[in-house]
């Protein structure tokens, strides 16, 4: 019997999706957030010192809190001849602009080879066009900033 051959990990291998229904459907529409060329996601721990002298000089530490944000470079989609940009990416632009739950993107990301990595949860996105050259594809810098959990969920591609 052959032993199964362990591969690395792709960076690319991270699918993007946002909830595109309505705030007040009762159904999400995950639909797949395109052009993603840089992913990064971060869920960095608070950590406290609760060290006494119980410890016996050993360090205690709890943690106490936990905050997530998802950083991603796109490029920009568009249907030039009727003058529209990509829906989902609208969507995150213009929840850029707004307040309050209007201000909130829905997310989910996971593996997209169906591994069983796979998060979802609410951010805030800051939307930041990059620039550049006249030469320059068209790329914008979003920062999702969880507002509550980032939570493992079952990963939705897997078979």
């Amino acid at each position: 019997m052959s032993t199964p051959t362990e591969q690395t990990e792709l960076a690319r291998e991270w699918r993007l999706e946002i909830n595109v229904a309505a705030a007040d459907a009762e159904e999400p529409d995950w639909q797949l957030c395109p052009g993603v060329r840089e992913f990064q996601p971060a869920s960095e721990p608070n950590i406290e010192d609760s060290s006494d002298y119980d410890g016996e000089g050993w360090a205690g530490n709890e943690k106490t809190g936990q905050a997530w944000e998802l950083s991603v470079t796109i490029r920009r989609k568009a249907n030039k001849a009727v003058k529209v940009y990509n829906a989902v990416h609208e969507k995150i632009r213009l929840a850029h602009y707004a307040y309050g739950a209007d201000n909130k993107i829905h997310l989910r990301y996971m593996n997209r080879l169906g591994l069983p990595e796979a998060y979802e949860g609410k951010a805030i996105p800051n939307w930041q066009p990059a620039g550049g050259e006249y030469t320059a594809l068209g790329e914008t810098e979003i920062t999702f900033t969880g507002d509550g959990p980032l939570t493992p969920i079952d990963n939705p591609l897997a078979s």
